[in-house]
C-alpha cells in the first residue's frame, strides 16, 4: 500500500521566519514538525529590525503542497512575520507565501525565474475595480504582486543577511 506522502512529488522550499517573539519560537518549531513529520529545531538569532524578536531560516525537502501547509500552520499568530517558498515540480507551479500581522497572508504562483504569475481573472477584476473608481490600477497591481507585503518585510529581510540555513530531508 502506498501512502499519500510517498506517492506525491517531492519538492524543496525555504521558510523564512523574519520576526517572532521568543515565547512563540518553540511553538513554531512544533508546528513545523507537525507538518514535516519530524522534529524541527531552528537556529534562532536576534532580529535587529525589531527588539525582542528572533529570526530563523529553514530549508526543507518534502512533498508538494508543503509551503501551503506550513503557511496554514503558522498564519494568524500575533507578531509573526514569515515567508515560505516552494520550488516547481513537473506537475506543480512554484509558489511563494508571505504573512504579516497587519496584512495577513499573500500567495503567488511564481514562474521559472521567480516572476509572479497573475491569473487573467485577477487582472480583469483589478481593471474593473479601477474603472469603477474604487481604486487605481497601480494600487491593485501592486497588491497582486505582493508589494505591501514586500514593503513591510524588506527591513526584516536585510536584517537577516548572512543568517545560516539548515536543510531537512524527509525520509519515507
Amino acid at each position: 500500500m502506498t501512502t499519500r506522502a510517498s506517492s506525491q512529488a517531492q519538492t524543496r522550499g525555504v521558510l523564512y521566519v523574519h520576526s517572532a517573539p521568543s515565547a512563540l519560537c518553540p511553538h513554531i518549531e512544533w508546528a513545523l514538525g507537525g507538518v514535516l513529520g519530524a522534529a524541527v529545531h531552528l537556529e534562532w538569532t536576534p532580529q535587529p529590525a525589531q527588539s525582542g524578536t528572533y529570526r530563523a531560516e529553514y530549508s526543507w525537502s518534502h512533498h508538494t503542497g508543503t509551503a501551503a501547509a506550513l503557511t496554514s500552520a503558522l498564519r494568524g499568530w500575533n507578531h509573526l512575520r514569515f515567508e515560505v517558498t516552494e520550488e516547481a515540480t513537473a506537475g506543480t507551479e512554484a509558489s511563494r507565501f508571505a504573512c504579516t500581522p497587519d496584512l495577513g497572508v499573500f500567495h503567488a504562483v511564481t514562474g521559472l525565474h521567480g516572476d509572479i504569475m497573475i491569473p487573467e481573472d485577477r487582472l480583469k477584476a483589478a481593471a474593473m475595480k479601477s474603472a469603477l473608481g474604487d481604486t487605481t490600477l497601480e494600487l491593485e497591481v501592486d497588491k497582486l504582486l505582493g508589494k505591501p507585503w514586500d514593503d513591510e518585510l524588506e527591513t526584516f529581510r536585510h536584517a537577516g543577511d548572512g543568517a545560516p540555513v539548515r536543510w531537512l530531508h524527509h525520509v519515507v
